[in-house]
């Protein structure tokens, strides 16, 4: 059996995904009949999340589309820096462009805490890590009460591997803010990491149940719960779950459904997979390693369907 093991987790951000390439498929227009796209007016290189899922950032121009958006009503959240963040709820009726007006800020705990979120995607290495820490840290100095930047927090001092001091920050986080999908899923990945993994299932299954079933983050976190564990089949159906939530927009998840199917011996749905990743991302991570192996999983998938 040949399997390529992804040696990362796709967290909140989700920027495993090549970044161009994400943006272009985000602002192409689709038409569906079942699903919505919208066109996000407002600040230039402002960040947006659709109900709590970050779903890109603006060009220029200040515009992102997003697409194959569920019927219902929806949260959008915009942050830019130097702005004050923004939240309205979308009614279902909603579709086309919707402008974002963003109030600039003197606020010191929001500016620290912007910075610490671009330290912290940016980060590289332990020194910036450390730096980007320390941002949120004067976040919370100005504002104690700040559940993002405990949330932020932990994130950093879990690549830091600072277990518990993450764990405390979730904690802080839920602490103020019961209800918090996005706090249940980094714990859940912080519990996975210190081999904790029933506690880590029942957290990211939290995460889930206060997401209403809408969680990428979580759902991709007992996939990874769920490999550990052997469970591949379930594994997959989880990976199939985040995929859906995410309309395509991250190619890494197929290359780990791809290797889940692996693990099970699907060789015709493991091949669909690396495939459909290779279409999203065909200059991707794997793009050269899923090449290399294709033919021969083509073949063993037609040897399968020929002796049943």
């Amino acid at each position: 059996m040949l399997v390529i093991t992804a040696g990362i987790f796709v967290a909140a951000t989700f920027s495993a995904a090549p970044a161009a390439l994400a943006q272009r498929r985000r602002n192409k227009s689709v038409a569906s009949t079942s699903n919505k796209s919208i066109t996000v007016q407002t600040e230039a290189s402002a960040i947006i999340w659709l109900d709590e899922v970050r779903r890109g950032v603006t060009d220029a121009a200040g515009k992102l589309t997003i697409i194959n958006i569920a019927p219902g009503r929806h949260t959008l959240r915009v942050r830019a820096s130097g702005f004050s963040e923004k939240t309205l709820t979308l009614l279902a009726t909603k579709r086309g462009n919707i402008k974002v007006a963003l109030a600039r800020t003197t606020n010191e705990a929001e500016l620290f805490f912007q910075q610490a979120e671009a330290a912290r995607e940016s980060a590289r290495d332990e020194e910036t890590r450390r730096a980007a820490a320390e941002l949120y840290r004067r976040a919370l100095e100005k504002r104690p009460r700040f559940p993002a930047a405990h949330v932020g927090l932990a994130r950093v001092l879990l690549d830091l591997n600072e277990t518990n001091e993450a764990l405390e920050q979730i904690a802080q986080a839920r602490r103020d803010r019961a209800l918090y999908p996005e706090a249940s899923a980094v714990e859940g990945r912080i519990l996975r990491e210190a081999a904790f993994t029933d506690r880590a299932i029942e957290s990211f299954r939290r995460s889930i149940r206060e997401a209403r079933g809408f969680q990428p983050e979580a759902h991709t976190g007992l996939a990874r719960v769920y490999e550990d564990k052997g469970m591949y089949e379930e594994a997959a159906a989880e990976f199939r779950a985040a995929i859906a939530q995410l309309s395509d927009t991250e190619p890494v998840l197929y290359q780990l459904l791809g290797a889940a199917y692996e693990k099970q011996e699907k060789y015709k749905e493991a091949v669909a997979a690396y495939e459909k990743y290779l279409q999203l991302a065909p200059e991707g991570t794997y793009a050269s390693a899923l090449r290399s192996i294709l033919d021969q999983l083509r073949q063993q998938a037609a040897e399968q369907q020929s002796n049943p």
